[in-house]
């Protein structure tokens, strides 16, 4: 069963390789790299949370989570090639929502490119719902949330 843990500076070449592995077949689907594929990862282990799941030993997948005011933003999740089909993405999905309870957020947000099929029917799988497709950074972008609670329900902290 993998583990997680909070990644380091040390992690951002793996997290980068990782990324590079796992989004390098949609390049020729996009037309062009996937955003996460040139992520500066240095940055993200110290601007971000950056959580990486460990099996083995190795650095299996990870997730950028950036707390927002009332969701928690899923930025990038991705699983080594090597290590998909585990339950690794899964386990990372489930940390997520987790994570985001845990902040007393109301929900998750995130996005994913418009030819990615598979993320879309895998997010609308786990309960998340379109809210809208933008045009970013010259890409198309489907924005998801999955939401457990509406804005001025959070109980007052005891």
């Amino acid at each position: 069963m993998p583990s997680l843990r909070r990644a380091t500076p040390a992690d951002a070449s793996l997290l980068a390789g990782i990324a590079e592995r796992a989004y390098g077949g949609y390049v020729a689907r996009i037309g062009r790299r996937p955003a996460p594929m040139d992520t500066d990862y240095d940055l993200a282990v110290m601007r971000d949370e950056v959580w990486v799941a460990v099996l083995d030993d190795a650095v299996a997948g990870f997730v950028v989570l950036r707390p927002g005011d009332d969701d928690l933003l899923l930025e990038n999740v991705a699983v080594d090639p090597p290590f998909q089909g585990r339950g690794i993405g899964r386990m990372l999905l489930d940390f997520t929502e987790q994570r985001a309870l845990s902040l007393d957020l109301d929900g998750v947000l995130l996005y994913t490119n418009v030819t990615m099929t598979e993320n879309q029917a895998l997010y609308e799988n786990r309960g998340f719902v379109e809210i809208k497709r933008v045009q970013e950074e010259g890409l198309g972008r489907i924005y998801y949330r999955k939401r457990w609670r509406t804005r001025g329900t959070r109980m007052p902290n005891t």
